[in-house]
């Protein structure tokens, strides 16, 4: 038979209970308090009500500090949080929300207690990242009524709201905690219920690759979590944020995720579950991948994995000048950085003609740092006369490193690479810019295969401060230690890594990228809903469909095309959405239209 769905007007949500005082429980009541919901915090555990008791009077102190609250509301807001270690406490609650841990069978006995307990018209709210909605619901004696309100770690500080409906669930009870949601001073946004749901979902693949990555020694924790801040301008990195999370959860999480998918971005690297095993399950236990001055503490401290300070390469190789190849606007910003830096460069192109151009593109951005300040018009002067244009590689014979900053086409690259070979001196350092492609195929391109590297510089180089380091099986080590040092001398930051696809960045960047169109394609989501979730709720500058149309839809393409090649996994195919939209011309801004459309200039 089935459920009659009720129709009755909701109370205002004025009273909640919130089951389970963990971190997230904790930041949720101090949300609902700040607010002026009286709150009835309930735990089982009674060191866990102290705790959460002090967690909010010491962040209310701390507002009151900062002058975002006032003594009064501070005073008034914790009058109104009401402790309790029994359920039955939540009988007066206009709505429930459950923050225990993430399993079907704790939170199906919450949920049939509260049945017993609390009023026909009180909403039961799940705060699950992972389980199904749904089947919660139609364990309870009111499904109507029960639906998901997925809050963001920190929660005082997350915008993101995600509410989760099932096919049980009344719009009423939808309605009722979309409102709440905004009297909180958060952004709801509507989802269906799918295991990870939007933010989530299109997270945790992410940090599971990432934690591969880390896995398979590709890269240091701290490469990989410095990649991510530099190269993307992500507020963290994803092995620290596992750490923040709890790798315990994320695997339940990504249990869930792959028992539905099947795909293998969201099947649980093994070294989750052997830090579960271990009790080191992050930030909450002292440890996971990095060690904490204490169990709940912030602070990284010094451990066995922790690297030793970068000392200057004994044996490098002196580097005086630079010659870059190319006249886009990663070249010209590549000889910029290095100009900037006190070394003679030489930008040479196909012309003298275009050589003249990229070098009159640098004097540009030189004078808009004047005008803005930060440099003078005599360090601009001294800048540009540290760049001589030439229309020919014949001009790299005395540069000790020749780079080049030409289009990502293997053929290309591997042409250039030989006339490296013939031009450049003994000694000199051959390098790459590439985003995708095999350094290895450029070095073989030459008869000194021990002298070539990658640099990947980020788009644009004047200010991205990450540069992927990527040494091949051949590299020399000096060849490595001076690039090495170089980098740092040019006011960047160095991470290494080895010869794969992706390298760091990409490889972790364009598969998250790739399951978001598929959200849309699947009719899961819409553009808007992905973009607002994973700035609000992930704290990512950019949505994904943002970034896409910025970085072009047909580089995206073409290296999410590199990535499926090189470790042939279905999960990484391109998403027949993406192709569709490339085979249409619809690439991005410098189109006027991708996934979404511009105004033309």
């Amino acid at each position: 038979m089935d459920t009659p769905v009720s129709t009755t007007p909701l109370s205002p949500l004025a009273t909640v209970a919130v089951v389970g005082l963990g971190t997230m429980g904790t930041g949720i009541a101090e949300v609902l308090l700040r607010a002026g919901r009286t709150v009835i915090g309930i735990d089982l555990h009674a060191d866990a009500v102290h705790r959460a008791v002090a967690a909010v009077e010491a962040s209310t102190a701390r507002a009151v500090r900062k002058e975002r609250l006032s003594e009064i509301d501070r005073a008034q807001a914790l009058a109104r949080f009401r402790t309790a270690v029994d359920l039955s406490a939540a009988a007066d609650a206009d709505l429930v929300i459950e923050v225990v841990p993430e399993s079907y069978e704790v939170k199906h006995q919450v949920f049939r207690a509260l049945d017993g307990i609390v009023r026909p018209d009180t909403i039961l709210a799940t705060g699950t990242n992972a389980l199904s909605v749904t089947r919660l619901a139609a364990d309870s004696a009111r499904p109507e009524r029960v639906l998901g309100m997925h809050f963001f770690n920190p929660a005082p500080a997350m915008k993101l709201v995600e509410v989760v409906s099932s096919v049980l669930t009344a719009p009423t009870a939808v309605a009722a905690v979309t409102d709440l949601a905004h009297d909180l001073g958060k952004e709801p946004v509507a989802v269906g219920d799918r295991p990870g749901f939007v933010a989530d979902g299109l997270l945790f693949g992410y940090l599971n690759q990432a934690a591969a990555m880390y896995e398979a020694k590709y890269a240091s924790r701290e490469d990989i979590d410095a990649a991510m801040r530099l190269g993307c301008g992500l507020p963290m990195g994803p092995l620290a944020l596992l750490d923040l999370i709890g790798i315990d959860t994320a695997r339940t999480v990504l249990e869930a995720m792959y028992a539905e998918s099947h795909d293998r971005l969201h099947a649980p690297t093994p070294v989750l579950k052997q830090l579960g095993a271990a009790g080191l399950t992050g930030r909450k236990a002292g440890r996971g991948f990095y060690t904490y001055e204490a169990p709940g503490s912030a602070t990284v401290v010094e451990d066995a994995l922790t690297p030793p300070a970068a000392a200057p390469p004994a044996d490098g190789r002196e580097i005086r000048s630079v010659g870059v190849a190319g006249s886009g606007t990663m070249a010209s910003g590549i000889a910029e950085v290095f100009a900037k830096a006190g070394y003679q460069v030489v930008l040479a192109a196909r012309s003298g003609e275009k050589a003249e151009a990229a070098k009159a593109r640098i004097g540009t951005s030189l004078a808009r740092s004047v005008a803005k300040g930060r440099m003078t018009a005599e360090a601009r002067e001294d800048t540009l006369g540290r760049i001589a244009a030439a229309g020919s590689l014949d001009a790299f014979a005395d540069v000790d490193l020749a780079l080049e900053a030409v289009a990502e086409d293997l053929e290309v690259k591997q042409q250039l690479f030989a006339a490296f070979d013939k031009v450049c001196k003994p000694g000199a350092i051959l390098a790459t810019t590439t985003s995708s492609l095999p350094v290895v195929a450029c070095a073989r391109a030459t008869s000194r295969p021990q002298d070539v590297i990658g640099m990947h510089f980020f788009n644009p180089a004047p200010a991205m401060k990450l540069v992927e380091i990527v040494r091949t099986v051949l590299t020399a080590d000096d060849v490595h230690a001076t690039v090495r040092d170089l980098t740092v001398r040019i006011r960047k930051h160095p991470v290494d890594c080895g010869d794969r696809a992706g390298f760091i960045v990409n490889a972790l960047l364009f598969p998250y990228l790739n399951n978001a169109i598929k959200m849309v394609q699947e009719h899961y989501a819409s553009l808007d809903d992905i973009d607002a979730a994973m700035k609000l709720g992930g704290g990512y500058p950019m949505g994904p469909f943002e970034l896409l149309d910025v970085v072009g839809l047909d580089v995206s393409l073409a290296i999410e095309q590199v990535l499926h090649r090189e470790f042939r996994d279905p999960g990484l195919a391109p998403a027949p959405l993406l192709e569709h939209l490339v085979a249409a011309g619809c690439l991005g801004r410098k189109t006027g239209r991708g996934f979404r459309e511009y105004a033309r200039r």
